[in-house]
């Protein structure tokens, strides 16, 4: 077979299944996993598929994000008092994690200039701590999204192995008691995923809105999760339940 057949056949393949795993395309082009994995990489530049750990997802599969500017008015004063509480657990020294989410992005604003290392893939968290000079700002990089203004993929996956945290502060688009934190493509979720696996503690910052929603990828189960901060106006039974499975749910007052 020729390199631009098994291209096409690898891209039809990861299209019709919406994912596949690397040993399963070198069984079916009956070349080596290595050669597999350099295809894949060469077909991701060329926007045809997404790397997933292990094998390779559609960009059909991947569902799309609200641009930033949306998220950012949606809920908006709910978000800024999630963050001014979340401020609070955040002390001098600390090493922390802030997603890519507009509540994160709040946080970066009035974080206080102290000694802190936050790690991040956003974009605009990084741009908002560059002149807070006492706080080391370290940037996963990784493919761009421009709607989220985030960097995913393998190589911001891989960068957060590098790094240990005290505390991690990240956002989803659900959160359901029965199937936990998700997001609303599998990128973010796998992002997500490295952050809560690098944190000795996590914080899920969630407004009302996010209570009993399932979005499209799984994050995480309430077993990984210590933390979470949210409005008044979130489900109070929803709320219980979760303090029952031992989450430390911090739920602001009116």
């Amino acid at each position: 077979m020729l390199l631009a057949e098994r291209l096409q056949k690898i891209v039809q393949l990861v299209n019709d299944r919406g994912s596949i795993r690397v040993t399963e395309l070198s069984e079916l082009c009956e070349v080596t996993e290595e050669t597999i994995r350099r295809d894949l990489d060469k077909l991701e530049v060329e926007g045809k598929l997404l790397r997933s750990h292990g094998g390779a997802i559609s960009v059909k599969e991947s569902q799309p994000e609200v641009p930033f500017r949306e998220r950012e008015t949606t809920n908006a004063e709910q978000k800024r008092r999630i963050a001014r509480e979340a401020i609070k657990h955040i002390e001098p020294n600390d090493r922390i994690i802030l997603d890519a989410s507009s509540t994160a992005w709040y946080m970066a604003q009035i974080l206080p200039d102290i000694q802190l290392t936050v790690v991040t893939n956003s974009i605009k968290v990084s741009l908002e701590l560059s002149s807070k000079e006492q706080i080391q700002v370290i940037s996963t990089g990784g493919l761009l999204t421009p709607r989220s203004l985030s960097f995913i993929g393998p190589l911001a996956e891989r960068s957060l192995d590098q790094y240990h945290v005290e505390k991690a502060f990240i956002s989803g688009k659900g959160l359901h008691l029965q199937r936990g934190v998700s997001e609303s493509n599998e990128w973010q979720a796998l992002i997500k995923q490295k952050m809560i696996a690098i944190a000795d503690e996590v914080y899920v910052l969630a407004d009302f809105s996010k209570f009993g929603q399932q979005s499209f990828a799984y994050v995480s189960g309430w077993d990984q999760i210590q933390h979470v901060i949210t409005d008044e106006k979130a489900d109070k039974e929803a709320v219980e339940q979760l303090r029952e499975r031992s989450v430390d749910v911090i739920q602001l007052q009116g």
